[in-house]
């Protein structure tokens, strides 16, 4: 086109304006021709010329370029569409994750983002009756509950220290360095939650989520009873006896009590040496107390045994003995409102009981004993929980727990004696063991044969000769006594002999391949091997470890000297108190 000379102002097009309208011209405007109409029209208009028209011929030849065109508009039209998808959510602002606290009307709710409250409205279309206290929600910029995204499954643990009514907890840190107020979440409205229970937070720190299951359950003190009447414990007719009266009389005879205002016991402390069954009466106790309530109230009723040994409550952080003794009364009066009996066993109760000048551990000691004092304070004698406290030296437990109306029977539990002893290996000889066949033609019954050999292997281990001497002992007023084997017998050293002469019976089957039984004389050597090894007695001659296993006044012993045979003597130091 020729140039005429005349100067055109040139117009200045945004880029983002050009972008705009080259996006609305491919997207096609009001009234604009989409290119599927505009090769319609050319289509149309290529059938309005007649066939012979060269105009027609070139239009022909022009179409198939229209239609690539048209084709790369299409698919130039679905990137755009793709692309602005792309950039709206580069650039749309992150939604944030809240903590649903509760509805505060129809429309509205109650929500924690980040620690701020905040009252917000909530997307129509989800129902808010719907969402549980404690959820996690989505909300937008706008601070809108958009989506609902269910419980955390992760989240802080800690650990109930107080039940404030239905709806708050009060937790702490594992030592006590904080403490804060929670409420529970949906899922824990009608959970069974105490002090010491193990709860996961949300990140808020605003809400109690899920019960835990403790790394430290309270289960782990429970130990099971089997079926122990009284008598399966033998050699303790003594004791038995005083535990029967303490026990029975009160249940047998309520009336009596009441008219005489006979305090019950609340609880009892086994002492004596080790082995000679503590645990056993203990385990004895529970099964037949039990079984005398559930008699008397007409009710099934199970005992929950809990066997604390002590050094398992001593912690060297401040305040968590206590916690623990707390926890475990707490725990038998929870099992007490739900029907069991509960018994709580303390061996090895000088550990945690002592004198609290007498102990390292007098700084535990001095805050651990007062507060074991007032749980005991706060037990309703054995219709309540029944405290049972084992212990090797009673001497060292602190006063104020052996006081009346806290520890209210103080029982020895004694070596057997020969007829203790007799009746001890009675239980353990029972007659469905094999037996050498001489043995059992003693007699017309393997029962009388069973008493004939356990009546002369008693006779000869309890015989005063030089072989049996064990320990000699010497007094504050210079006598000297000799103790002999049969008088550091225990349970505990019956069950051993039995069961080191099954394994010589055997032993001596497989070496013959005969059918072999029990003998005298496997009894006899058991005997010897359990002495001679050693095993539960002190291998030093530390008077302070050999007070624990005989029974004498420790404040009337000045040495203690195990007998050892001439071919085993070797210079030793003697401990002089």
């Amino acid at each position: 086109m020729p140039d005429d000379g005349i100067v055109k102002p040139v117009r200045r097009i945004d880029p983002n304006q050009m972008s705009d309208e080259r996006s609305e011209g491919l997207q096609g405007g009001e009234g604009d021709p989409s290119p599927e109409n505009l090769l319609d029209s050319f289509d149309q208009a290529i059938g309005s010329l007649p066939p012979g028209d060269p105009v027609r011929r070139e239009l022909l030849q022009l179409r198939p370029q229209i239609l690539d065109q048209q084709e790369t508009m299409v698919e130039a039209r679905r990137m755009i569409e793709k692309l602005e998808e792309v950039v709206k959510k580069v650039t749309s602002p992150a939604n944030r994750i809240g903590t649903f606290l509760g509805a505060t009307s129809k429309e509205t709710a109650h929500i924690v983002v980040g620690g701020a409250d905040y009252y917000c409205n909530v997307d129509p279309r989800i129902p808010l009756s719907r969402l549980k206290k404690g959820t996690r929600v989505l909300v937008n910029e706008a601070f809108v509950i958009v989506g609902d995204l269910g419980f955390e499954t992760a989240g802080p643990v800690t650990k109930i220290t107080e039940v404030m009514g239905k709806d708050r907890l009060r937790v702490g840190s594992e030592h006590g360095l904080h403490s804060m107020v929670l409420q529970r979440s949906s899922e824990l409205a009608h959970s069974n939650l105490k002090s010491g229970d193990e709860v996961r937070v949300d990140s808020n720190y605003r809400m109690a989520l899920e019960m835990l299951s403790s790394t430290k359950s309270d289960e782990y003190y429970l130990d099971t009873v089997p079926e122990l009447p009284w008598e399966k414990v033998g050699g303790q007719e003594a004791a038995l006896q005083a535990i029967k009266d303490a026990i029975e009389l009160p249940l047998l005879h309520p009336d009596l009590f009441t008219r005489f205002q006979h305090a019950t016991p609340k609880g009892f402390l086994l002492y004596g040496p080790p082995g000679c069954g503590k645990t056993l009466i203990g385990k004895a106790t529970a099964f037949n107390l039990t079984k005398q309530l559930g008699a008397k109230t007409g009710t099934e009723m199970r005992e929950y045994f809990m066997h604390v040994k002590g050094p398992e409550i001593l912690n060297m952080w401040v305040g968590e003995s206590e916690r623990m003794v707390r926890e475990i009364f707490g725990t038998a009066r929870e099992k007490r409102k739900e029907g069991f009996m509960p018994f709580l066993f303390i061996d090895e109760a000088e550990s945690i009981l002592g004198t609290r000048r007498a102990s390292r551990h007098s700084n535990i000691l001095s805050t651990l004993v007062p507060m074991f004092c007032s749980e005991m304070d706060g037990i309703d004698s054995l219709n309540d929980v029944v405290i049972i406290l084992a212990s090797n030296r009673a001497d060292l437990i602190d006063p104020a727990i052996l006081r009346p109306g806290r520890i209210d029977r103080k029982i020895k539990i004694n070596r057997p004696d020969k007829d203790g002893t007799r009746e001890i290996y009675r239980i353990y000889l029972t007659d469905n063991l094999p037996y050498d066949g001489v043995l059992a033609k003693e007699a017309d019954g393997i029962g009388a044969s069973i008493e004939r050999l356990v009546e002369r292997f008693v006779d000869w281990q309890f015989v005063r000769r030089d072989e049996n001497k064990f320990l000699e002992v010497t007094l504050r007023s210079g006598r000297k006594e000799t103790l002999y084997r049969s008088d550091l017998i225990s349970g505990a050293i019956i069950a051993s002999i039995v069961e080191r002469a099954k394994a010589i019976a055997i032993k001596r089957a497989i070496g013959t391949q005969q059918d072999e039984g029990i003998r005298e004389t496997d009894l006899q050597l058991a005997f010897n091997a359990e002495y001679a090894e050693n095993d539960i007695f002190p291998a030093t001659d530390i008077t302070e470890d050999w007070l624990k296993l005989i029974d004498y006044d420790p404040e009337n012993v000045v040495k203690i000297s195990p007998v050892r045979p001439v071919s085993d003597a070797r210079a030793r130091t003697t401990s002089v108190i």
